[in-house]
Protein backbone atom coordinates (compact mmCIF):
# COMPACT_ATOMS: atom_id res chain seq x y z
CA UNK A 1 0.00 0.00 0.00
CA UNK A 2 3.21 2.62 0.74
CA UNK A 3 4.46 1.67 -2.57
CA UNK A 4 1.19 2.31 -4.06
CA UNK A 5 0.95 5.49 -2.72
CA UNK A 6 4.21 6.75 -3.18
CA UNK A 7 4.23 5.97 -6.34
CA UNK A 8 1.06 8.00 -6.98
CA UNK A 9 2.48 10.88 -5.52
CA UNK A 10 5.85 10.32 -7.67
CA UNK A 11 3.84 10.22 -10.56
CA UNK A 12 1.60 13.52 -10.19
CA UNK A 13 4.81 15.57 -9.22
CA UNK A 14 6.38 14.21 -12.10
CA UNK A 15 3.48 15.27 -13.84
CA UNK A 16 3.48 18.90 -12.24
CA UNK A 17 7.00 19.28 -12.91
CA UNK A 18 6.83 18.26 -16.90
CA UNK A 19 3.75 20.55 -17.00
CA UNK A 20 5.70 23.65 -15.62
CA UNK A 21 8.39 23.30 -17.67
CA UNK A 22 6.50 22.78 -21.09
CA UNK A 23 4.95 26.29 -20.11
CA UNK A 24 8.28 27.41 -19.66
CA UNK A 25 9.61 26.34 -22.59
CA UNK A 26 6.47 27.58 -25.02
CA UNK A 27 7.24 30.91 -23.70
CA UNK A 28 10.42 31.33 -24.00
CA UNK A 29 10.53 29.49 -27.59
CA UNK A 30 8.03 31.86 -28.97
CA UNK A 31 9.35 33.54 -32.23
CA UNK A 32 10.56 37.39 -32.40
CA UNK A 33 13.07 39.33 -33.95
CA UNK A 34 16.52 38.18 -32.53
CA UNK A 35 18.20 40.77 -30.24
CA UNK A 36 20.25 43.59 -31.77
CA UNK A 37 23.02 44.68 -30.07
CA UNK A 38 22.22 47.66 -27.67
CA UNK A 39 21.72 51.58 -29.03
CA UNK A 40 22.93 54.46 -26.98
CA UNK A 41 23.62 57.81 -27.25
CA UNK A 42 21.57 59.39 -29.93
CA UNK A 43 21.42 62.47 -30.98
CA UNK A 44 19.80 64.54 -33.49
CA UNK A 45 23.28 66.46 -35.60
CA UNK A 46 20.80 68.46 -37.98
CA UNK A 47 16.60 68.50 -38.96
CA UNK A 48 14.54 70.86 -41.59
CA UNK A 49 11.65 70.37 -43.74
CA UNK A 50 12.25 68.90 -46.56
CA UNK A 51 9.45 70.69 -48.37
CA UNK A 52 7.05 67.58 -49.08
CA UNK A 53 5.97 67.78 -45.25
CA UNK A 54 8.14 65.75 -44.10
CA UNK A 55 10.98 66.34 -41.88
CA UNK A 56 14.64 65.33 -42.60
CA UNK A 57 17.09 64.55 -40.12
CA UNK A 58 20.53 63.46 -39.71
CA UNK A 59 21.04 61.54 -36.59
CA UNK A 60 23.73 59.18 -34.76
CA UNK A 61 24.06 56.69 -31.89
CA UNK A 62 26.25 53.80 -30.54
CA UNK A 63 24.84 50.44 -31.53
CA UNK A 64 27.44 47.97 -29.87
CA UNK A 65 30.77 49.51 -30.87
CA UNK A 66 30.16 51.19 -33.87
CA UNK A 67 29.31 54.70 -34.08
CA UNK A 68 26.59 54.92 -36.73
CA UNK A 69 25.33 58.21 -38.91
CA UNK A 70 21.56 58.18 -40.16
CA UNK A 71 19.32 60.26 -42.57
CA UNK A 72 15.70 59.98 -41.17
CA UNK A 73 12.95 61.10 -42.95
CA UNK A 74 9.62 60.97 -41.03
CA UNK A 75 6.06 62.90 -41.61
CA UNK A 76 5.49 66.29 -39.85
CA UNK A 77 1.86 65.45 -39.67
CA UNK A 78 0.21 61.77 -39.16
CA UNK A 79 -3.12 61.00 -40.84
CA UNK A 80 -5.72 62.74 -39.58
CA UNK A 81 -8.20 60.72 -38.14
CA UNK A 82 -11.06 60.64 -34.64
CA UNK A 83 -8.43 58.73 -32.68
CA UNK A 84 -9.57 60.03 -29.56
CA UNK A 85 -12.46 57.26 -29.98
CA UNK A 86 -12.83 55.44 -26.27
CA UNK A 87 -13.20 52.12 -25.79
CA UNK A 88 -13.20 49.31 -23.39
CA UNK A 89 -10.97 46.25 -24.88
CA UNK A 90 -13.20 43.39 -23.45
CA UNK A 91 -16.11 44.60 -26.02
CA UNK A 92 -13.94 44.94 -28.60
CA UNK A 93 -14.90 42.55 -31.59
CA UNK A 94 -11.53 40.97 -32.86
CA UNK A 95 -12.79 39.83 -36.32
CA UNK A 96 -13.91 43.89 -36.76
CA UNK A 97 -10.32 45.29 -36.21
CA UNK A 98 -8.02 45.57 -39.05
CA UNK A 99 -4.20 47.19 -39.10
CA UNK A 100 -2.89 48.90 -42.09
CA UNK A 101 0.88 49.91 -41.77
CA UNK A 102 1.87 52.68 -44.06
CA UNK A 103 6.04 52.17 -44.54
CA UNK A 104 5.69 56.31 -46.60
CA UNK A 105 4.03 57.68 -43.60
CA UNK A 106 5.48 55.83 -41.13
CA UNK A 107 2.45 54.41 -39.46
CA UNK A 108 0.63 51.73 -38.01
CA UNK A 109 -3.33 52.44 -38.38
CA UNK A 110 -5.94 50.57 -36.21
CA UNK A 111 -9.61 50.68 -37.53
CA UNK A 112 -12.53 49.12 -36.02
CA UNK A 113 -16.08 48.59 -38.35
CA UNK A 114 -14.14 50.64 -41.11
CA UNK A 115 -13.67 53.54 -38.60
CA UNK A 116 -10.02 54.99 -37.80
CA UNK A 117 -9.79 54.84 -33.85
CA UNK A 118 -6.09 55.06 -33.61
CA UNK A 119 -2.35 56.29 -35.31
CA UNK A 120 0.91 54.89 -33.93
CA UNK A 121 3.70 56.33 -34.95
CA UNK A 122 6.09 53.13 -36.76
CA UNK A 123 9.51 52.52 -37.44
CA UNK A 124 11.16 49.89 -39.65
CA UNK A 125 14.54 48.79 -40.73
CA UNK A 126 17.30 50.77 -42.69
CA UNK A 127 15.16 50.98 -46.24
CA UNK A 128 11.76 50.80 -44.69
CA UNK A 129 9.82 51.69 -48.40
CA UNK A 130 11.84 48.39 -49.86
CA UNK A 131 9.68 45.29 -49.70
CA UNK A 132 11.60 41.91 -48.18
CA UNK A 133 13.54 39.96 -50.59
CA UNK A 134 14.86 37.84 -48.60
CA UNK A 135 16.36 37.05 -45.25
CA UNK A 136 18.77 39.46 -43.84
CA UNK A 137 17.76 42.29 -45.84
CA UNK A 138 16.13 43.86 -43.23
CA UNK A 139 13.41 44.92 -45.18
CA UNK A 140 9.78 44.94 -43.82
CA UNK A 141 7.17 42.41 -46.40
CA UNK A 142 4.41 43.90 -48.15
CA UNK A 143 1.23 42.21 -48.48
CA UNK A 144 -2.04 40.83 -46.52
CA UNK A 145 -1.25 39.01 -43.53
CA UNK A 146 -2.43 37.85 -40.05
CA UNK A 147 -1.00 37.77 -36.46
CA UNK A 148 -0.07 34.18 -35.51
CA UNK A 149 1.01 34.42 -32.29
CA UNK A 150 1.19 36.49 -29.39
CA UNK A 151 4.14 37.10 -26.94
CA UNK A 152 3.16 39.71 -23.73
CA UNK A 153 6.64 39.10 -22.42
CA UNK A 154 8.97 39.77 -25.28
CA UNK A 155 12.09 41.59 -25.04
CA UNK A 156 10.92 44.40 -26.88
CA UNK A 157 7.56 44.48 -24.30
CA UNK A 158 5.03 43.03 -26.61
CA UNK A 159 5.17 41.23 -29.82
CA UNK A 160 2.81 40.24 -32.27
CA UNK A 161 3.88 37.73 -34.89
CA UNK A 162 2.61 37.52 -38.22
CA UNK A 163 2.03 34.63 -40.67
CA UNK A 164 5.01 35.87 -42.66
CA UNK A 165 6.02 33.77 -45.43
CA UNK A 166 2.54 33.11 -45.80
CA UNK A 167 1.71 31.79 -49.41
CA UNK A 168 1.59 35.36 -51.21
CA UNK A 169 5.58 35.78 -49.40
CA UNK A 170 6.82 32.53 -50.90
CA UNK A 171 5.05 33.20 -54.65
CA UNK A 172 7.05 36.54 -54.46
CA UNK A 173 10.21 35.13 -53.22
CA UNK A 174 10.43 31.61 -55.66
CA UNK A 175 9.68 34.65 -58.85
CA UNK A 176 12.63 36.52 -57.35
CA UNK A 177 14.94 33.21 -57.09
CA UNK A 178 13.51 32.34 -60.59
CA UNK A 179 14.06 36.08 -62.05
CA UNK A 180 18.03 36.17 -60.95
CA UNK A 181 17.12 38.96 -58.58
CA UNK A 182 17.81 37.19 -55.24
CA UNK A 183 20.50 34.30 -55.56
CA UNK A 184 19.52 31.04 -55.60
CA UNK A 185 20.93 29.96 -52.14
CA UNK A 186 18.72 33.19 -50.66
CA UNK A 187 16.31 32.32 -47.98
CA UNK A 188 12.95 33.38 -47.37
CA UNK A 189 13.19 34.33 -43.56
CA UNK A 190 10.54 34.77 -40.83
CA UNK A 191 9.81 36.05 -36.90
CA UNK A 192 8.70 39.04 -38.41
CA UNK A 193 6.11 41.13 -36.45
CA UNK A 194 4.99 44.28 -34.03
CA UNK A 195 6.64 45.49 -31.14
CA UNK A 196 7.73 47.40 -28.73
CA UNK A 197 11.03 49.17 -28.03
CA UNK A 198 13.14 48.68 -24.78
CA UNK A 199 12.58 50.47 -21.60
CA UNK A 200 13.48 54.85 -22.39
CA UNK A 201 13.86 53.67 -26.55
CA UNK A 202 11.12 55.78 -27.52
CA UNK A 203 12.89 58.56 -28.82
CA UNK A 204 14.01 55.82 -31.99
CA UNK A 205 10.39 55.67 -32.63
CA UNK A 206 10.35 59.09 -32.53
CA UNK A 207 13.07 60.50 -34.65
CA UNK A 208 12.37 57.54 -36.99
CA UNK A 209 16.05 55.41 -36.88
CA UNK A 210 15.45 52.69 -38.46
CA UNK A 211 16.70 49.56 -36.29
CA UNK A 212 14.94 46.74 -36.66
CA UNK A 213 15.64 43.61 -38.76
CA UNK A 214 12.32 44.20 -40.61
CA UNK A 215 9.60 44.52 -38.32
CA UNK A 216 7.42 47.30 -37.18
CA UNK A 217 8.41 49.03 -34.17
CA UNK A 218 6.24 51.20 -32.04
CA UNK A 219 6.28 53.50 -28.68
CA UNK A 220 5.80 51.28 -25.77
CA UNK A 221 2.98 52.77 -24.98
CA UNK A 222 1.55 52.10 -27.72
CA UNK A 223 2.55 48.69 -28.08
CA UNK A 224 0.54 48.27 -24.73
CA UNK A 225 -2.74 49.22 -25.97
CA UNK A 226 -2.63 47.52 -29.69
CA UNK A 227 -2.38 44.51 -27.38
CA UNK A 228 -5.17 44.93 -25.95
CA UNK A 229 -7.17 45.34 -29.32
CA UNK A 230 -5.87 42.50 -31.26
CA UNK A 231 -6.45 39.11 -31.55
CA UNK A 232 -5.27 35.95 -33.04
CA UNK A 233 -5.99 36.07 -36.76
CA UNK A 234 -6.37 39.96 -36.79
CA UNK A 235 -5.25 41.46 -40.54
CA UNK A 236 -2.85 43.23 -41.29
CA UNK A 237 -1.99 45.26 -44.21
CA UNK A 238 1.57 46.56 -45.25
CA UNK A 239 1.46 49.16 -48.02
CA UNK A 240 4.50 50.99 -49.36
CA UNK A 241 1.60 53.83 -49.58
CA UNK A 242 -1.88 53.94 -48.37
CA UNK A 243 -3.67 54.53 -51.60
CA UNK A 244 -7.23 52.65 -52.25
CA UNK A 245 -6.53 50.13 -49.26
CA UNK A 246 -10.00 51.00 -47.84
CA UNK A 247 -11.51 48.46 -50.07
CA UNK A 248 -9.89 45.72 -48.23
CA UNK A 249 -10.96 46.58 -44.66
Amino acid sequence: MFYKIFFHKLTLRSLFLGYFFLCVLSVSAQPEEKKMPPIRNLKIISEEPDGKGNIVRVVQYNQGLMRITETTITPKVLPIGNTNFKFRADTLLKDSVRLVVDKSKRCLMVYYRRRLIRVYKATFGPSPLLDKCMEGDRCTPEGDFQIANLNPRSRYNKFLLLNYPNDASKSKFNKLKDAGTIPKTAKIGGDIGIHGIWPGGDDMIELGVGWTDGCVALKNKDIEELYTIVGIGTKVIIVRELKSQMAKL
